[in-house]
């Protein structure tokens, strides 16, 4: 007995089997379905039988976080975990402002630059505004030259780009539901300012903060929520004095103010350039703007698949710093400059430093210094102090970046494809320069020869078999004409060395008037510096270790490098050339100047004539 499936996606495999159902019953035997009108009849069951089941998968799958496809339903999901989804975020610029007084009679203890001074700078041909979201005071650091400064004394001062708004509210009756709905899909919830006025004509205000910077709370705590709702508006909720704090009383008003943003579009952008001017004892002033760094950490809504990633993360950490999950999950939902993290305890580390644990952050190309320190200070500040467990102390390690060099020979037959062969070589080398800065370029990230090989391989039909000859290297900054020693850790074995193929080799160098490079002697671990002929010019610069990894350089002081970079390359030929494993803060991406792509003419339709 054949039985209709209810579940079956396909609309002609649910019609067929509704036809073998038919043709089993006496009745309808012999009968020709295509040709009458019952198969219209079929069609319409079918699909209804297709239409239903659809609805009913695309219903169970919604109804999982991991299975989501709809950002409602993800935002939903997350939020059940206690997850707190990243708004849209506004560019940062870093500048320097200053007011000239030198020539002003009475000039003033301090000036005070209002919050909402505006800047402009462009990006591409456009415009930007960009402003400041507190007050900022200035006083007279010699010769009427004022420099405005932080609360923490310094002078940077920071612009984020946007458009200010404000929405007011009056809070309801509490026996009613409140609901107060910010309808701006590119509002930056970092940037949002809550106050709540006694009632609708007074000046006197309560400074509501967010949840997530509470340390106590209790019935009279003012604090909000703001959250994505199902259309990409956002949803303004205080507590009931129960739950999170207290809430407005009926009757008064409730202003939030916010920067609605492009998020990305204004990154890079420099040059600002002053809307606004200062008005001392009734004159105005021009402000003198230095820019110290360029708008970063512009950034879209968080996406749907970073929220599926760390809303579990976030959840399992349950707001506290154990695992290196729950470090991972936190400083990658509050700081999108940070595109990924490494942390290891004290005991993985070498050496061992017991009560620490280890931090390493790759942030975004061209996220200047000056924030990179500000973000881990305020890890520091926000988190690990607050979360961590105690007398555990947070230490930073920067990122060791590694270099792979990919040398790929293919087979390939011209008679398979209309490609040339240099057509061919270009699309190999593109290729895998794009798939190990895709796959590669961020912490734990494995390079396996293997499945690059199989992608190679599926490129072009006269791409017959391809193999990968990799080389993986690292870089120094030596010292010009100063003896020195370096210490370079590879996070793999090395392999040992032959009496054909030097196992290490470095880039070209001046060394004592002439071209040179490292290389390790035949047969041997010991390190010389050759010129170009092979001749020595220094017979023992170091050594490296096949096991741990570690290359030693010792006494090394070339005259001047070449190319126009400040460093030197090293390159060494791994003990394991299938599977290169990353240790611990170690980032793995393709050096695409030391790697190439070659054709070998394998001609598969060639016929071999044996005269016997």
């Amino acid at each position: 007995m054949v039985h209709v499936n209810a579940s079956d996606l396909d609309f002609e495999q649910i019609k067929t089997r509704l036809k073998t159902y038919l043709k089993q019953k006496p009745e309808w035997t012999d009968y020709d379905f295509e040709a009458s009108g019952l198969s219209n009849i079929l069609d319409v069951l079918s699909y209804n039988t297709h239409l239903n089941a659809l609805t009913a998968n695309f219903a169970i799958n919604e109804s999982f976080l991991n299975t989501a496809q709809l950002r409602s339903s993800v935002v939903s999901h997350a939020e059940n975990l206690g997850y707190d989804i990243r708004s849209k975020t506004a560019a940062k610029g870093l500048v320097n402002l200053s007011v000239n007084l030198s020539g002003v009679i009475n000039r003033p203890a301090a000036i005070s630059l209002p919050e909402g001074a505006s800047f402009t700078a462009q990006v591409d041909g456009t415009s930007y505004t960009f402003r400041t979201i507190t007050t900022y005071i200035a006083k007279d650091v010699g010769g009427g030259i004022y420099k405005f400064t932080t609360n923490a004394g310094s002078f940077d001062i920071p612009i984020y780009e946007g458009t200010s708004k404000t929405k007011t509210f009056f809070a309801p009756d509490k026996s009613e539901r409140q609901i107060y709905v910010i309808p701006d899909e590119n509002l930056d919830k970092s940037t949002a300012v809550v106050r709540v006025y006694d009632n609708a004509t007074s000046s006197n205000f309560t400074n509501y903060s967010p949840i997530k910077d509470a340390v106590q709370v209790d019935a009279n705590s003012a604090l909000y929520t703001i959250r994505e709702t199902p259309n990409g508006y956002y949803e303004l909720n205080f507590g009931d004095g129960i739950s999170f704090g207290k809430s407005p009383d009926a009757g008064q008003k409730i202003v939030v103010s916010y920067l609605s943003t492009k998020g990305p579009l204004a990154n890079t952008a420099s040059g600002f350039i002053p809307s606004t001017q200062l008005i001392v004892n009734g004159i105005s002033y021009n402000i003198a703007t230095t820019t110290v760094a360029v708008a970063t950490s512009g950034s879209a809504k968080q996406s749907i698949e970073s929220i599926k990633q760390l809303a579990p993360y976030a959840y399992a950490s349950q707001q506290r710093l154990v695992t290196s999950l729950d470090y991972k999950a936190i400083i990658q939902s509050n700081f999108t400059d940070v595109q990924d993290v490494a942390v290891w305890s004290g005991d993985q580390n070498v050496p061992v430093d017991y009560g620490k644990v280890f931090v390493s952050l790759k942030f975004a190309n061209g996220t200047p210094a000056s924030t990179q320190e500000a973000i881990k200070g305020s890890i520091i500040t926000n988190f690990t102090k607050n979360l961590s467990i105690m007398s555990i102390k947070t230490q930073f390690v920067d990122p060791v970046n590694m270099f792979l060099e990919l040398n790929t020979e293919f087979n390939f037959d011209p008679a398979l494809t209309g490609d040339t062969v240099q057509a061919t070589e270009t699309q190999v080398y593109n290729f895998q320069n794009a798939y190990l800065n895709t796959n590669l370029n961020k912490f734990d990230s494995v390079y396996r020869r293997s499945v690059l090989a199989s992608e190679l391989d599926s490129l072009s039909p006269a791409i017959l078999s391809s193999r990968v000859e990799v080389k993986a290297q690292l870089r120094f900054v030596p010292t010009l004409n100063v003896s020195t020693q370096h210490e370079l850790k590879f996070p793999m074995r090395i392999a040992v060395p032959d009496d054909i193929e030097n196992t290490v080799i470095s880039t070209t160098f001046e060394y004592s008037g002439v071209i040179g490079q490292l290389r390790n002697k035949l047969s041997s671990r010991t390190l010389q510096i050759y010129d170009l002929d092979g001749n020595i010019l220094a017979d023992n610069v170091g050594e490296y270790n096949p096991t741990t990894g570690i290359v030693n350089i010792i006494g090394f002081n070339p005259d001047r490098l070449l190319f126009g970079v400040n460093y030197i390359k090293l390159s060494v030929k791994p003990e394991n050339e299938a599977t290169i494993k990353p240790l611990r803060n170690y980032v793995f991406s393709i050096d695409a100047a030391k790697s190439s792509s070659t054709a070998i003419i394998d001609r598969q339709t060639t016929t071999l004539e044996i005269n016997v």
